[in-house]
């Protein structure tokens, strides 16, 4: 087992079209995705076997893929059907074939495992996406930095108040008591008796200043998610989608999803605000942390609150390790902060 074992994100599925390739990179594979004759998606290596020149600058013909070069062209499964110096005819010779990947297109995403056999089934599909009376944002960023940190920074409560005070959560010292859990793969983490105004929202969202519902979770080898559920009306959901491009990019797919009661279509336009303002936010601290990681590379020193990051890297350690995450063993712990 290794992260190439593993469901990620590679595009949204309106940007692959039957008219021009569209180029990706994961895990420092380059890829090459084009809608094939009966219109699903292809997804390859970005390299003609020819002379190593990049498909995703060649042409789609009737549902194939033309290499710019010496036009050697390739079907739906990779296959070269046509190779022009040779003619007309079927290509002689050996079975040219390049390495194509498993894709799964998913509430208008588009996933690639680059492993002969994914670790799950499926991908992790957003809670609620397209569900009768929900909203959806959807936000696309890349940040300089690491899967692991942006993974720890989407589910990090204590930096709010310092990154995003006055537009996500006020600084106001409340003891919250948090019930964590490591299994199967993933952290969960259950924050009780929060009542923290949430910044611009706090007179829609919580205007009683009452308690309300909120977990955080993870989920190997690269997904987190946070909900909010403010009584039985109104709930809001972010999960997060980090894709690995190098050590040091990460390419983050958020999904805002949303319930409001009547007020669900009106609020697109300020969840998306909003919701990218925090995002410009984590964007300038996590390129500071990866810039100060390059010149000081130390360990990280820890607090109590930092467990679900513990456990977090634990997760992903043992897939680099080769390991399955879901064999590590299940813990609990509860801790009290102040928030």
């Amino acid at each position: 087992m290794s992260f190439k074992n593993y469901w990620y994100v590679v595009a949204e599925a309106k940007q692959i079209s039957a008219k021009k390739p569209f180029r990706a990179e994961l895990l420092g594979e380059w890829l090459v995705l084009f809608r094939n004759d009966e219109g699903s998606i292809t997804a390859m290596r970005d390299r003609c076997l020819h002379r190593s020149v990049k498909l995703s600058e060649g042409r789609i013909e009737n549902g194939q893929l033309r290499c710019m070069y010496h036009g050697w062209l390739y079907n739906k499964d990779a296959q070269v059907v046509n190779i022009p110096s040779e003619g007309s005819g079927v290509p002689k010779g050996p079975c040219r074939k390049a390495p194509r990947f498993h894709v799964r297109e998913v509430d208008g995403l588009v996933f690639v495992c680059l492993a002969e056999t994914p670790t799950l089934a499926e991908p992790f599909r957003s809670s609620h996406y397209a569900g009768k009376g929900w909203a959806t944002v959807r936000l696309v960023n890349r940040f300089k930095n690491n899967v692991t940190n942006c993974v720890e920074n989407f589910v990090d409560v204590p930096h709010t108040t310092f990154v995003h005070p006055k537009i996500f959560r006020d600084p106001e010292g409340h003891l919250v008591r948090l019930e964590m859990e490591r299994k199967d793969g993933s952290v969960k983490v259950v924050y009780q008796n929060e009542k923290h105004k949430l910044g611009l929202f706090s007179w829609f969202l919580n205007p009683k200043n009452e308690t309300y519902e909120h977990i955080d979770s993870f989920h190997q080898p690269n997904v987190t998610a946070v909900e909010y559920h403010f009584g039985s009306s109104k709930h809001f959901y972010i999960t997060s989608q980090s894709i690995p491009i190098t050590d040091t990019e990460t390419l983050v797919y958020t999904d805002l999803t949303y319930s409001f009661g009547l007020f669900t279509p009106l609020a697109r336009y300020f969840v998306r605000k909003l919701g990218q303002a925090v995002i410009d936010q984590d964007l300038v601290i996590l390129k500071n942390q990866m810039e100060t990681i390059q010149k000081y590379p130390d360990a990280f020193q820890n607090s109590p609150v930092d467990l679900m990051h513990v456990w977090i890297e634990s997760i992903r350690d043992a897939i680099e390790a080769g390991k399955d995450p879901r064999d590590l063993p299940e813990k609990q712990h509860a801790i009290e902060i102040r928030i």
